[in-house]
């Protein structure tokens, strides 16, 4: 937020002589422009070094979708590799869903950014990659953008790692912030999603082959979103700000809400919430009954099951039974109620340890 006119006799907290233009959303701290960008910057190298995200000479892609999140970490990656001389081989790559007035958009800045920054781009598409598939078609299809946000999550992850494949890349960076993190916390609280809820504050998974597979980081995890979108607003970057034509409906829209009314009344309470996150840990008893992890016999792509969840949904899309795949996952999730309920199957709170 910007500071108030009437409180411009106080300068800047840091640098105590420049005047404070904003009020920094997670520390309350009145700062001028530049030691914003400061803090900001070096809390996101902080980040990358205290995890050891990268080793030089690493080929890195950037998850590009035009939003002010890629964006911003787009600029971030390019500054702070030139800054401290990471030595990283820079991409942009982009995924096309096929949703017309929206994602075709959004693309352009993407091709934008790709000239100021100078970091060769890649598209990967849904059409090419599932048999002519697009968001678009699928929602026409089912006749509802409900349950877009299921084969669109789960389709999107696949092609950023195979257009990664496609590029020899081993890493992907995505824009992932604070607020997604607590958000997806919270999800998996109330969806009971013990397997997800023990990995889902990681700051790096790994693909299908473990050490070997294409890592994923997230060196925004402790950024608030707020502050993305006051940095790029100071920074003047060029970024695409409309919402998806069909996540309004989706699960993550209810979880932001309650992360935004907590927010209000207790601004560490984002940072609080990743930090509950991280200290769950799953007991060995626990962790052995989860689903291993394998390969799908149809395309090869990582799954804990023969048949991965992209080929589930393509092949009830191809059998005109859009709610195959999610049918077969509500059945799942019924199947170990019902275990829990005949003591067949351990509560997930008997499951979890909590460090603190």
């Amino acid at each position: 937020m910007t500071v108030p006119t009437t409180s411009v006799r106080k300068p800047c907290a840091l640098c105590s002589t420049r005047r404070p233009i904003l009020v920094r959303p997670k520390t309350a701290q009145r700062l001028c422009k530049e030691c914003f960008y400061h803090v900001f910057e070096t809390e996101i190298h902080h980040t990358i070094t205290s995890n050891k995200l990268f080793s030089r000479g690493d080929k890195v892609a950037i998850g590009a979708s035009g939003g002010k999140d890629s964006t911003v970490l787009a600029h971030i990656m390019k500054t702070l590799n030139e800054r401290y001389d990471y030595g990283l081989d820079l991409y942009l790559l982009s995924v096309d869903e096929g949703i017309k007035g929206y994602r075709d958009d959004s693309l352009e800045t993407v091709k934008r950014n790709e000239t100021q920054y100078a970091i060769p781009l890649t598209i990967v598409s849904y059409e090419s990659l599932y048999r002519g598939w697009t968001m678009d078609r699928i929602v026409s299809v089912q006749g509802t953008a409900k349950n877009s946000c299921t084969y669109c999550g789960v389709f999107r992850r696949q092609a950023l790692d195979r257009g990664a494949a496609q590029l020899s890349i081993a890493h992907i960076v995505t824009g992932h912030n604070a607020d997604d993190m607590a958000e997806t916390v919270l999800m998996n609280l109330l969806r009971g999603d013990v397997a997800r809820l023990g990995r889902c504050t990681e700051i790096v998974t790994k693909g299908e082959d473990g050490d070997d597979g294409i890592r994923r980081s997230k060196p925004f995890k402790y950024a608030y979103e707020k502050e993305i979108v006051m940095y790029a607003h100071f920074k003047k970057l060029d970024y695409f700000s409309t919402e998806c034509t069909y996540s309004p409906d989706a699960f993550r829209g209810t979880a932001r809400a309650l992360i935004k009314d907590l927010e209000a009344v207790r601004p560490s309470a984002i940072l609080d919430i990743i930090h509950s996150g991280e200290a769950f840990h799953l007991d060995e008893k626990t962790q052995k009954a989860l689903p291993k992890q394998g390969t799908c016999e149809r395309c090869g792509y990582m799954t804990s099951g023969d048949v991965c969840k992209a080929c589930v949904l393509l092949e009830g899309l191809e059998k005109g039974m859009p709610r195959l795949g999610i049918a077969r996952e509500r059945k799942s999730d019924r199947d170990a109620r019902t275990e829990e309920k005949e003591g067949l199957r351990p509560l997930i709170a008997h499951g979890v340890k909590v460090d603190f």
